[in-house]
């Protein structure tokens, strides 16, 4: 979590090959209460910091290097709300 603008960039550069315009890539420490977010808006590059008081950021399981996510679960995970839980994976078809 020590990662500064230039470093998170360089660590998303030699993951993924490049950085894509409009992305969000997200780093976690390993309690998962911290978290920064390096996003490419188009023109440049910025990357802020959260920290939870209380809880953890709900992460992926499988260890996966990418996951897609929407607006709204993006939100929801930054909040630290459970973001699996919405979208198509929360909709109810059965009583």
């Amino acid at each position: 979590m020590r990662l500064g603008t230039e470093a998170a960039l360089a660590r998303v550069v030699n993951v993924f090959g490049a950085a894509k315009p409009h992305h969000a890539y997200l780093f976690a420490n390993r309690r998962a209460n911290r978290m920064k977010v390096l996003v490419h808006d188009g023109i440049g590059v910025w990357l802020a910091a959260r920290r939870l008081n209380a809880g953890k950021f709900s992460w992926p399981l499988g260890g996966t290097s990418t996951q897609s996510l929407t607006r709204v679960q993006l939100d929801a995970l930054v909040l630290g709300l459970p973001w699996q839980r919405l979208g198509e994976a929360g909709i109810i078809r059965t009583i």
